[in-house]
């Protein structure tokens, strides 16, 4: 069975390589390019896992996560902030927001997998 992925990511260089890693490893992508289309998609495809950008058009990662975690049909589903923002304080942030976790970008293609997933196992 596949894993069902939402990915709220604007940069679309971003976009093809997450979309790339998880198409060819069991995945079934959803794509959104600003925060809020993010929110409304994420009601209507009932994702398994989430991968959230933090700075977004319409609505940042962090109103996202929120927006999200509001939803009780969502609330468990694990939100991964992949972003840039790597200043001391950000992952906690994101954390703070309802992100169960946390990759810094650029992400690294050898082991991007193993991470996003391993939110998986502990769903």
């Amino acid at each position: 069975m596949k894993i069902n992925t939402l990915i709220i990511e604007d940069n679309e260089n971003n976009m093809y390589l997450i979309t790339f890693l998880l198409e060819n490893n069991n995945h079934e992508v959803s794509q959104a390019y600003d925060g809020k289309d993010g929110v409304a998609l994420a009601k209507t495809v009932e994702p398994d896992l989430i991968l959230l950008d933090i700075q977004l058009p319409k609505m940042n990662g962090y109103e996202v996560a929120k927006a999200l975690r509001k939803d009780a049909s969502l609330n468990a589903v694990p939100i991964i902030a992949i972003t840039s923002y790597a200043m001391p304080g950000d992952q906690e942030k994101a954390l703070a927001a309802g992100c169960t976790g946390y990759i810094k970008k650029p992400i690294n293609p050898d082991t991007f997998l193993r991470e996003v997933e391993g939110y998986l196992d502990n769903k």
